[in-house]
Protein backbone atom coordinates (compact mmCIF):
# COMPACT_ATOMS: atom_id res chain seq x y z
CA UNK A 1 0.00 0.00 0.00
CA UNK A 2 1.62 3.15 -0.92
CA UNK A 3 1.72 5.80 1.85
CA UNK A 4 -0.39 8.60 1.67
CA UNK A 5 -0.07 12.39 3.19
CA UNK A 6 -2.55 14.84 4.51
CA UNK A 7 -3.53 18.64 4.56
CA UNK A 8 -5.89 19.39 7.47
CA UNK A 9 -7.77 21.83 9.09
CA UNK A 10 -8.67 22.39 12.65
CA UNK A 11 -10.76 24.85 14.23
CA UNK A 12 -11.82 25.65 17.77
CA UNK A 13 -15.28 25.49 17.10
CA UNK A 14 -17.21 26.38 14.32
CA UNK A 15 -16.36 30.07 12.58
CA UNK A 16 -13.76 29.59 15.42
CA UNK A 17 -10.01 29.73 15.25
CA UNK A 18 -8.44 27.92 12.77
CA UNK A 19 -5.33 25.77 11.66
CA UNK A 20 -4.02 23.98 8.96
CA UNK A 21 -1.45 21.46 9.16
CA UNK A 22 0.33 18.38 7.22
CA UNK A 23 1.39 14.93 8.20
CA UNK A 24 1.50 11.27 7.06
CA UNK A 25 -0.13 10.04 9.67
CA UNK A 26 -3.63 11.94 10.97
CA UNK A 27 -5.00 9.89 13.21
CA UNK A 28 -1.83 9.88 15.21
CA UNK A 29 -1.60 13.69 14.62
CA UNK A 30 -4.44 15.01 15.28
CA UNK A 31 -4.79 12.96 18.46
CA UNK A 32 -2.08 14.99 19.60
CA UNK A 33 -3.71 18.05 18.96
CA UNK A 34 -6.54 16.53 20.71
CA UNK A 35 -5.10 15.59 23.60
CA UNK A 36 -2.52 18.79 23.76
CA UNK A 37 0.50 16.56 23.76
CA UNK A 38 2.50 19.09 21.49
CA UNK A 39 2.41 22.88 23.01
CA UNK A 40 2.00 25.34 20.80
CA UNK A 41 -0.79 27.55 18.83
CA UNK A 42 -3.23 24.37 18.98
CA UNK A 43 -2.91 23.65 22.41
CA UNK A 44 -3.29 27.43 23.58
CA UNK A 45 -6.17 28.08 21.43
CA UNK A 46 -7.93 24.60 22.20
CA UNK A 47 -8.27 23.88 18.10
CA UNK A 48 -9.19 19.99 18.37
CA UNK A 49 -11.81 19.70 15.92
CA UNK A 50 -10.87 17.87 12.53
CA UNK A 51 -13.07 20.00 10.30
CA UNK A 52 -11.53 18.95 6.69
CA UNK A 53 -8.51 17.14 5.16
CA UNK A 54 -7.19 16.13 1.84
CA UNK A 55 -4.85 13.31 0.97
CA UNK A 56 -2.27 13.36 -1.60
CA UNK A 57 -0.09 10.35 -3.19
CA UNK A 58 3.12 12.93 -3.07
CA UNK A 59 4.61 14.38 -0.30
CA UNK A 60 5.96 17.61 -1.95
CA UNK A 61 2.08 18.37 -3.43
CA UNK A 62 0.80 18.46 0.09
CA UNK A 63 3.35 20.23 1.58
CA UNK A 64 2.44 23.17 -1.13
CA UNK A 65 -1.06 22.88 -0.85
CA UNK A 66 -0.48 23.59 3.25
CA UNK A 67 1.65 26.13 2.23
CA UNK A 68 -0.26 27.55 -0.05
CA UNK A 69 -3.76 27.05 2.09
CA UNK A 70 -1.55 29.17 4.94
CA UNK A 71 -1.52 32.52 2.80
CA UNK A 72 -4.91 32.06 1.59
CA UNK A 73 -7.69 35.19 3.39
CA UNK A 74 -10.05 33.41 6.45
CA UNK A 75 -13.34 33.38 4.21
CA UNK A 76 -11.40 31.50 1.78
CA UNK A 77 -10.76 28.61 4.29
CA UNK A 78 -14.27 28.92 5.43
CA UNK A 79 -15.36 28.76 2.57
CA UNK A 80 -13.57 25.30 1.68
CA UNK A 81 -14.58 23.62 5.23
CA UNK A 82 -18.30 24.31 4.41
CA UNK A 83 -18.61 23.07 0.79
CA UNK A 84 -17.68 19.65 2.16
CA UNK A 85 -18.63 20.14 5.75
CA UNK A 86 -21.32 22.36 6.38
CA UNK A 87 -22.05 21.37 9.77
CA UNK A 88 -17.93 21.83 10.93
CA UNK A 89 -18.52 18.10 12.09
CA UNK A 90 -15.82 16.66 13.77
CA UNK A 91 -14.41 14.78 10.97
CA UNK A 92 -11.53 12.78 13.81
CA UNK A 93 -13.80 9.12 14.21
CA UNK A 94 -14.21 8.44 10.30
CA UNK A 95 -10.06 8.95 9.78
CA UNK A 96 -9.75 5.14 10.86
CA UNK A 97 -12.79 3.63 8.63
Amino acid sequence: MEEKFFVYILASEKLGTLYIGYTSDPARRVYEHREGAIPGFTKKYDVKRLVYFEAFDDPRLAQQRERSLKKWPRDWKINLIERDNPDWADLYDGLNN
